[in-house]
C-alpha cells in the first residue's frame, strides 16, 4: 500500500532561558534534559535526534555546568544526531536592532561550527511577531525557510488558537520581504507542541492521532505533515521510538518518521504540486482581533528597553567604528572583547527577557548584564578615542599662549553631524606621585585660575561655549606598563556646539589662553524670553501655560499644536498586553497650569522647564486582585481605577539647539502609582491614511486604521528609533531613546502617542505570576525629539536626524602633538540620497573592514565611497561577512554601485 501521507516527528525542546522561574532554576532543569538526551543518544537504537532549539547558547550554558561532556555533544552534533544553531539566542524581533540580530547571527555560526555545521534552519517558534526584512536575512545567511509561530495566526491566552480570517490557504506559505527576497514560511498552525507527548499505549495513542493528524491535515498543503514532539521547557520524550511503532501499527496508511528539520523540508518541497499564498512584509497578526498580538510588551519595564538602546547604540554605533579607525592607527581590533560585550547583551534579548514578560527576579539580573556589557563596551570606546586623539595633529594649537587644552570631538554616526556637546576636561592636574602632599596638591588645584579662556576650532575660530567649574577631582591613570597613577586635577565642564564634524570622522577644538582673540558676540535663541519663545533658523517654538507648546517650521510653514501634552490611563492588562479600564476618560495635562522657568539661555541651546505635579488614581480598584486571582483573560476584566488619588510629578525640558532640525524633549517621571500608563501626545493634523516607523533594516509603512477584524480599542505598535506621519506637503519625526511602543490614534488628528511608563502587577499568560517590580514606582527618563520636514522624512533628512539622535558624541581632550591625522579628518566619504548607514567593524577571520548601510525607499538608488585608507579591493558581500569577488573601482578609485529597493548592502575592504 502506498503511503498517502508522512508524519515528520521532531524531538525538541524550547528553551526560554528565563521566564516565570529565574534563569538558574531554569538552568538547572536544562542541565538535566541534556543529561538525558546525552544518556539516550549513547545508548544508540531508534531515537534518531533533537532539535536544540535553534540557540548555541544552551550549549554555552549546558557545559558551564558540565564541562566534562563536551566530548559527547560533538560526537552526536557531528553525527547529526543532535542539531544547532543558527542563532547564538532566540531573540525578540522588534526590540533587538538590526545589527544585534546580525551579530545573533554571526556569533551563532561561529559558535555552532566549533562543534559541527550550523543548522540552516530560520527558527522563530515563539518570537513576537517578525519583521519584514526577515527574508532577506534569512537569504543572507544561507537559509531559505522561516519556522514561526505568530504574526499570520492569531494565538491567544495559553497560547490557543482561533480559526479563520487566515493570511494564508496554508501552514505552508511563501513569505516574502520588501525588498523582494522569499523564503518557504511555515507557520505552526497547531503550534509547536503539536507532537508533544505522544502515547505508547494503543488505546490512548487511537485518540490522540485521531485528533493529531486531522488537525495538521487541516492546515497542510501536502501530505508531509509536520508534528513537533516538545514545548517550553518540555523533558524530551525517550520512549518516543516505541511511540512510534504504536502510530505505525495504528494507522498503516501513514508513514511515521521519527524526522529532523533538514529531511522534512526536502520532503516537503519535492511533494508541492499546487501554489502557496505569499504574505509580505511585516508578520504582527494584523488580521486578528488584536487582542493576543503581545505588542504591549514594547511598553512593559520601559527601563529595560532604554537600557538595551543604550547598550546597542554604544556598541555598534560607537565602539565598533572606533575600535576600526584605532586599529588602523595600528591598535589590535578587540574581537574576543566584542564578542563578550555582545553575547553579554544578546543575553537580555530572548523575548521573554527583553519583552519584559517574566518575573521580577528575571528581569533585576538582566540589570546587571546590560551593566556588564556596558562596562565593556566603555572600556573599549576609551582605549580607542584615546589612540584616536593621540593620533590627531593638535600642534595648530602650540601657538595660542600657554597651556592650551586640545580635544578631540568624535562622529561616530553616518551622516555629517552639528550639536552640542559636553565634555569634562582637566584644566590642570599634579600627580601625587610628585611628591608635594594631598594638602599641598589640592591647594594648587584650587587656585589654579580658570579665567579668561576661550574655545576655538582647528581653523582658530573662537566657539560660544559655557563653562562650569568642577572643583577639585581625584582622578588616576592605569597605564599598561606601570603601577596605578593617582592624581588631583581642576575640572571644568564644557558645553558648546560642533559644527559640521564628517560622517565617520573627527573635528578638534582646544580650551585657550585669551590671546586667541577676540570674544563671540553673547546672543540668544530666545526671541521672546517673557513669553519663552525660542527660534533658530529653521524652526520656532512656543510654550503654553499648561506646558504644551506649539511648533512652527519655517520651511513649510507648517504649525503643530499642542505638542507635549501628557496623558494618564489606566491598565488592567499584563506584561503583555495593555487593558484600559470600560468607560474609562483618559486624563490629561491639557489646561492642568504648569511652572515653567528659562533653563539656558545661550548662543547654542535654548532649554525650558515645564514641572506638573498631576494628581491621578492611585491605583486600580479592589477588583483587579480578584480578578488576577480567579485568572479572568485580561479583555474580560471589569476593574476600574481606585478612587484614592497620588501625584505624579512630571519635569520636562524642552531644548532647541541653534544649528538644531528638531525640538528635544527630556522628561522625568517620579512614579507613586500603580496599574497605568503615561503616553506623550503629538498631534500632527495632517492627512495621511499611513505613517512610517522604523524598524529592523526597513522604514516599515503602517496603516492608521487596523484592520475590519481589530477589536481591540487599542492600536499600539513597535518602533525602534522613530515614528513618522506625513502629509503632501509636511511631515513630523518623533524620534526616541529606547520607547518601544507608539500609537498614532484615530482622533481626527493623526495624534502620534508615545508611551513613556506602563506600570502593571502581573505576568500574564498561563498562569498567576505577580510582579511588583513591573509597576515601575520611582523616578523614570525619557527622551524625544520631534523633527518636522518637508513630508519626505528620506530626502529632508529628517530620518537621517532621528537616526543620529540615538548615538552619542564621543569626546576625547588630548595633549598638543603633531599627528598622522588632520585636526578635521574621516577615513571614508559616501553619498546616497535613500541609504541608512549601519554599522563599520572589523571581521575577525579576513581582518577586512566591513561597512552596512541599508536603502530606506522601495526605490532603487545608488551609492557612491570613497576610503582614504590604503587598500587592495573593495567586494560586495552578506550580513554573514564572506569574502566575496572584487568590485570594479570608479573612476576616482572609489565605489559607485546600485542598491536595491530596500536592500540591506554590506561591503568589504580588503587592505593592503
Amino acid at each position: 500500500m502506498d503511503k498517502k501521507r508522512t508524519a515528520h516527528i521532531i524531538s525538541h525542546t524550547h528553551w526560554d532561558r528565563e521566564w516565570y522561574l529565574p534563569y538558574e532554576k531554569h538552568h538547572v532543569r536544562l542541565v538535566a534534559l541534556v543529561d538525558s538526551l546525552l544518556d539516550k543518544l549513547d545508548q544508540g537504537g531508534e531515537f534518531k535526534s533533537f532539535y536544540l532549539d535553534g540557540q548555541t547558547i544552551i550549549l554555552e550554558d549546558y557545559l558551564q555546568v558540565r564541562p566534562e561532556n563536551k566530548e559527547r555533544l560533538e560526537k552526536h552534533i557531528r553525527d547529526g544526531r543532535i542539531l544547532i544553531g543558527p542563532w547564538y539566542i532566540l531573540q525578540d524581533a522588534f526590540l533587538t536592532s538590526g545589527e544585534a540580530n546580525v551579530r545573533n547571527m554571526q556569533i551563532g555560526h561561529r559558535d555552532a561550527r566549533k562543534y559541527g555545521e550550523p543548522s540552516k534552519i530560520g527558527y522563530f517558534p515563539d518570537t513576537f511577531g517578525l519583521v519584514g526584512q526577515t527574508p532577506q536575512l534569512m537569504q543572507q545567511s544561507g537559509i531559505s525557510n522561516a519556522f514561526f509561530g505568530r504574526g499570520v495566526k492569531p494565538t491567544g491566552f495559553n497560547n490557543t488558537v482561533s480559526d479563520g480570517g487566515y493570511e494564508s490557504s496554508f501552514s505552508e506559505l511563501i513569505w516574502e520581504g520588501p525588498d523582494g527576497s522569499k523564503v518557504l514560511g511555515i507557520l505552526f498552525a497547531n503550534w509547536y507542541s503539536n507532537g508533544n507527548e505522544v502515547p505508547v499505549d494503543e488505546a490512548e495513542a487511537k485518540a490522540f492521532w485521531e485528533r493529531k493528524l486531522a488537525d495538521a491535515e487541516k492546515y497542510a498543503a501536502t501530505g508531509e505533515l509536520l508534528f513537533m514532539n516538545g514545548c517550553d521547557h518540555q523533558p524530551i520524550q525517550l520512549d518516543l521510538p516505541e511511540a512510534i511503532r504504536t502510530a505505525e501499527k495504528l494507522y498503516p496508511d501513514t508513514k511515521f518518521i521519527h524526522s529532523n528539520f533538514p529531511d522534512y523540508l526536502k520532503a516537503l518541497e519535492g511533494s508541492l504540486d499546487r501554489d502557496l499564498s505569499t504574505v509580505k512584509g511585516e508578520l504582527r497578526s494584523q488580521r486578528t482581533d488584536g487582542w493576543g498580538t503581545l505588542v504591549n510588551t514594547a511598553s512593559a519595564r520601559v527601563y529595560l528597553k532604554q537600557m538595551n538602546q543604550e547598550g546597542q547604540a554604544l556598541l555598534e554605533k560607537v565602539a565598533e567604528p572606533l575600535a576600526t579607525v584605532a586599529q588602523l592607527l595600528g591598535q589590535e581590533y578587540p574581537h574576543h572583547l566584542f564578542t563578550y560585550a555582545w553575547k553579554t547583551l544578546m543575553q537580555n534579548h530572548p523575548h521573554d527577557s527583553i519583552c519584559g514578560c517574566s518575573v521580577d527576579e528575571v528581569h533585576s539580573e538582566m540589570v546587571m548584564r546590560f551593566a556588564k556589557s556596558k562596562h565593556v563596551t566603555e572600556a573599549l570606546i576609551d582605549d580607542s578615542k584615546r589612540v584616536i586623539a593621540d593620533a590627531v595633529n593638535t600642534s595648530v594649537f602650540a601657538g595660542y599662549g600657554e597651556d592650551p587644552r586640545p580635544l578631540v570631538v568624535m562622529n561616530t554616526t553616518g551622516w555629517s553631524r552639528t550639536g552640542t556637546v559636553t565634555v569634562e576636561l582637566d584644566a590642570a592636574r599634579i600627580y601625587l606621585r610628585d611628591g608635594l602632599g594631598i594638602e599641598e596638591t589640592g591647594r594648587r588645584m584650587k587656585e589654579f585660575d580658570l579665567s579668561g579662556r576661550q574655545l576655538v576650532d582647528e581653523q582658530g575660530n573662537v566657539v560660544p561655549c559655557t563653562v562650569e567649574d568642577l572643583g577639585l577631582l581625584f582622578g588616576y591613570d592605569l597605564p599598561d606598563d606601570k603601577f596605578r597613577q593617582p592624581y588631583m586635577c581642576r575640572k571644568v565642564k564644557l558645553t558648546f556646539q560642533a559644527e559640521e564634524v564628517p560622517a565617520l570622522g573627527l573635528r578638534s577644538y582646544a580650551w585657550v589662553r585669551p590671546q586667541a582673540g577676540v570674544p563671540a558676540a553673547a546672543s540668544s535663541l530666545f526671541s521672546d524670553r517673557d513669553r519663552l519663545v525660542m527660534e533658530n533658523s529653521g524652526l520656532k517654538v512656543e510654550i503654553a501655560e499648561d506646558g504644551s507648546f506649539v511648533l512652527t517650521d519655517k520651511a513649510t510653514g507648517q504649525v503643530y499644536r499642542d505638542l507635549g501634552i501628557y496623558e494618564d490611563t489606566g491598565d488592567i492588562g499584563n506584561e503583555y498586553m495593555y487593558k484600559q479600564p470600560e468607560g474609562e476618560k483618559a486624563l490629561t495635562t491639557k489646561g492642568l497650569p504648569a511652572a515653567i522657568r528659562v533653563l539656558e539661555d545661550t548662543p547654542f541651546r535654548a532649554s525650558v522647564e515645564i514641572c506638573h505635579a498631576w494628581e491621578i488614581p492611585a491605583s486600580a480598584d479592589e477588583r483587579l486582585d480578584a480578578e488576577q486571582r480567579e485568572l479572568v483573560y485580561y479583555p474580560h476584566r471589569k476593574a476600574q481605577r481606585s478612587s484614592k488619588l497620588t501625584t505624579l510629578n512630571i519635569r520636562t525640558v524642552v531644548s532647541l539647539e541653534a544649528g538644531g532640525k528638531g525640538v528635544q524633549l527630556e522628561t522625568t517621571l517620579d512614579n507613586t502609582a500603580k496599574d497605568h500608563r503615561v503616553r506623550a501626545l503629538f498631534p500632527t493634523d495632517l492627512a495621511a491614511s499611513v505613517h512610517r516607523a522604523d524598524s529592523m533594516f526597513e522604514i516599515a509603512v503602517r496603516d492608521n486604521e487596523p484592520a475590519p477584524e481589530w477589536e481591540n480599542p487599542s492600536n499600539t505598535q513597535h518602533q525602534q528609533a522613530f515614528v513618522d506621519v506625513s502629509g503632501e506637503k509636511a511631515g513630523l519625526t518623533v524620534a526616541n531613546l529606547g520607547l518601544n511602543e507608539y500609537e498614532v490614534l484615530r482622533d481626527g488628528r493623526n495624534t502620534i502617542a508615545v508611551t513613556l511608563l506602563r506600570c502593571v502587577g502581573e505576568l500574564g499568560d498561563w498562569g498567576l505570576f505577580p510582579t511588583p517590580d513591573a509597576q515601575c514606582l520611582g523616578q523614570h527618563t525619557a527622551r524625544m525629539e520631534l523633527i518636522p520636514h518637508s513630508g519626505d522624512g528620506i530626502a529632508s533628512g529628517a530620518f537621517a536626524e532621528a537616526y543620529q539622535f540615538q548615538i552619542p558624541w564621543t569626546v576625547c581632550q588630548t595633549e598638543v602633538h603633531d599627528g598622522s591625522l588632520a585636526p578635521k579628518y574621516t577615513p571614508f566619504q559616501w553619498e546616497s540620497g535613500d541609504l541608512a548607514f549601519s554599522s563599520l567593524k572589523m571581521n575577525e577571520e579576513t581582518g577586512d573592514m566591513l561597512l552596512r548601510w541599508y536603502n530606506m525607499s522601495p526605490q532603487s538608488s545608488e551609492l557612491t565611497l570613497s576610503v582614504e585608507v590604503p587598500h587592495k579591493h573593495m567586494y560586495k558581500t552578506t550580513i554573514l561577512e564572506e569574502a566575496a569577488e572584487p568590485l570594479a573601482p570608479n573612476t576616482f578609485g572609489g565605489l559607485s554601485m546600485h542598491t536595491g529597493p530596500c536592500e540591506i548592502v554590506t561591503i568589504g575592504i580588503r587592505r593592503r
